[in-house]
C-alpha cells in the first residue's frame, strides 16, 4: 500500500493544460504534467481497498493499478514501468486517450474524487521512454511459424507484438499508407502526437514485426494467399462501417463522415495529402456527442471555423452519477472535453430531419427537439411539436458511431460468419468460423475503447500462440 492515510491527507490534483485560447491555435499536445513530488502524493491516495475494482472491474487490461501506485509513491519508477508494461503494450497511448474506466471504478469515487490513475500511468510510461528503459525485446527463439495480422490499429499492434515476442514471424498488412490505423488517422495530434506512435512502431520493427503498407487484403492480396503462406491469420480491421443519417439532402456536398474528416486533417499534418476537408470560416455542425464528435470539434477550432455546434439526439446527462449507472459501472454523466472548452455550442435532444442546399452544397440544416418515451425495444425519440428549426450551415460532420466491420473482399473471401449486428463471430479462443483464422478488437465487439482493443489483441495473440503449439 502506498500510504495508509494518503487518501485522507491529500486531495485529488488534476494535471494542468495549456490555456484553451492558446492551444486551439496549434496542433501540439496541451497536457502539463504534474511534477514528481505532486505525482507521488497522488499515488499515495491509493487506499489498498482490499478488492481493487479499478483493476478487476474498471480496466479491460487488468493493469495492476494498486501495485504501480505503490511503486511510484516509493520512487521505484523502473519497477513501476515493468509492472505496467506486463499488462499493457502501449501505456503511453492509453495514458493519453483512455477515458479511464479505472477511475470511475476506484473505491474512492464512492464518496470522494478517485485516484489520478490515468495521469500516473502516463507519467510512468513517459519516464520509461525518457530513461531508455523501453527497448526492443525480440524473442530468444524462433518457432518457424508465420502469422498474418490484418489491420494495424491498437488490437493489431498488440497482437503483433505479443506474437513476435513468442517467436513467430509476424507480417502486419495495413490498407492505409502508414501503420497505426485509428491511432494514426482517427485521433488528432493534439490528443496523440504521432511521434509517440512512431517510437513504439520502431520497437515493434526491431522485435521482428514486418509492416506491409498500403495493402488491401482481399483486393491487392488474395485471401487464398494468406491461407497458403501463413500458418495463422489474425483479423483486426476494426468496425469501420459508419452509421448513416438517411434524411433528405444527405447527398449534398459538404456533409462528411467524421472519420473521413479527421483522417484528412491528420494526413495534411503528416504531409501525406495536400488539402484537408477544411472548416476555415465555416459554420460547422457536428452530429453526435461522443469522443469522435469531440475530436471533430477540436479539429474544426484549429482550422479556424467561424462557429462550431454539436448536436446530440440523446438527452443531456446529469452532472452526478445517476442510480441507473451505480458505482463501479461507467457513469452516465455530463462530460465536457478539452475540445468543448475551446469553443462549441452544444445541444441535446436534437433530431436532424433534413438538409437543404444552394446548388450542390449544403447550406441549411432542419431539425427539431425530441423527447424520449417508452417503446417496444426501449426508449425512443418522439418529435416535440412546435420545436422545428432551421439554421445556416457550411460543413456537417456525422459522428454517430460505427455499425460493424466493413464487408467485402476480405470478410466475404474468407467466408466468415457474422452475428446479427454484422460483427465477426469468434469462439472462446478468438477463432472465427474458419479454422486458423482468428479475430479481435472492434471487428468482433463493435466500436469500443482503445484499451479494450489492446486487451483483445493480447488475448487473441495468446490464443493463436497456443493453437500453433497444438497444430
Amino acid at each position: 500500500m502506498a500510504k495508509t492515510t494518503g487518501f485522507i491527507e491529500y486531495a485529488r490534483q488534476e494535471a494542468g493544460h495549456r490555456p484553451a485560447d492558446r492551444r486551439s491555435g496549434d496542433w501540439r499536445e496541451f497536457l502539463l504534467p504534474l511534477e514528481a513530488p505532486a505525482l507521488c502524493r497522488q499515488a499515495a491516495r491509493c487506499m489498498d481497498c482490499g478488492i481493487p475494482f479499478c483493476h478487476g472491474t474498471g480496466c479491460p487490461l487488468a493493469n495492476r493499478i494498486p501495485e504501480f501506485n505503490d511503486l511510484v509513491y516509493r520512487g521505484r519508477w523502473r519497477d513501476a514501468a515493468e509492472n505496467l508494461h506486463s499488462t499493457n503494450n502501449f501505456p503511453e497511448i492509453t495514458g493519453r486517450i483512455c477515458p479511464a474506466p479505472c477511475e470511475t471504478a476506484c473505491t474512492l469515487s464512492i464518496n470522494d474524487e478517485p485516484v489520478l490513475i490515468k495521469h500516473i500511468e502516463y507519467q510512468i510510461a513517459e519516464r520509461a521512454w525518457s530513461e531508455g528503459w523501453v527497448v526492443p525485446r525480440p524473442a530468444a527463439r524462433k518457432t518457424g511459424r508465420r502469422v498474418a495480422v490484418v489491420g494495424s490499429g491498437p488490437a493489431g499492434l498488440a497482437a503483433a507484438q505479443q506474437l513476435a515476442r513468442a517467436g513467430h514471424a509476424v507480417v502486419v498488412f495495413e490498407a492505409d499508407e502508414r501503420p497505426g490505423g485509428l491511432l494514426r488517422y482517427g485521433i488528432p495530434d493534439f490528443k496523440l502526437d504521432k511521434g509517440v506512435l512512431d517510437r513504439r512502431l520502431y520497437q515493434l520493427r526491431a522485435e521482428g514485426v514486418d509492416f506491409q503498407c498500403p495493402v488491401r487484403v482481399g483486393q491487392d492480396l488474395s485471401t487464398r494467399y494468406l491461407r497458403r503462406f501463413f500458418d495463422a491469420v489474425c483479423l483486426t480491421m476494426g468496425a469501420g462501417e459508419p452509421r448513416e443519417l438517411p434524411v433528405p439532402g444527405r447527398g449534398l456536398e459538404g456533409i462528411h463522415f467524421a472519420m473521413d474528416y479527421l483522417a484528412a486533417a491528420n494526413r495534411v499534418l503528416s504531409g501525406e495529402a495536400p488539402d484537408p476537408i477544411s472548416a476555415r470560416d465555416k459554420i460547422v455542425v457536428v452530429i453526435g456527442g461522443g469522443d469522435t464528435g469531440s475530436d471533430c470539434v477540436g479539429t474544426a477550432n484549429r482550422q479556424h471555423a467561424a462557429e462550431v455546434h454539436q448536436f446530440e439526439i440523446l438527452p443531456q446527462p446529469p452532472q452526478r452519477r445517476p442510480p441507473d449507472t451505480p458505482w463501479p459501472t461507467w457513469p452516465r454523466i455530463l462530460r465536457t472535453s478539452d475540445s468543448h472548452e475551446e469553443g462549441c455550442r452544444r445541444r441535446w435532444s436534437v433530431m436532424t430531419k433534413a438538409f437543404a442546399g444552394r446548388g450542390v452544397r449544403v447550406s441549411e440544416l432542419h431539425g427539431c427537439q425530441v423527447e424520449w418515451v417508452p417503446g417496444r425495444r426501449g426508449p425512443e425519440p418522439r418529435e416535440q411539436a412546435g420545436t422545428d428549426f432551421a439554421m445556416r450551415v457550411d460543413l456537417v460532420l456525422l459522428a454517430m458511431g460505427f455499425l460493424h466491420v466493413r464487408r467485402g473482399g476480405l470478410v466475404d473471401g474468407l467466408g466468415l460468419k457474422l452475428d446479427e449486428r454484422g460483427n465477426v463471430i469468434v469462439d472462446a479462443d478468438s477463432m472465427t468460423s474458419q479454422e486458423g483464422v482468428f479475430a479481435a478488437g472492434d471487428a468482433v465487439a463493435g466500436a469500443s475503447l482503445v484499451v479494450r482493443a489492446i486487451a483483445a489483441g493480447r488475448n487473441a495473440a495468446a490464443d493463436i500462440d497456443r493453437w500453433l503449439a497444438e497444430n
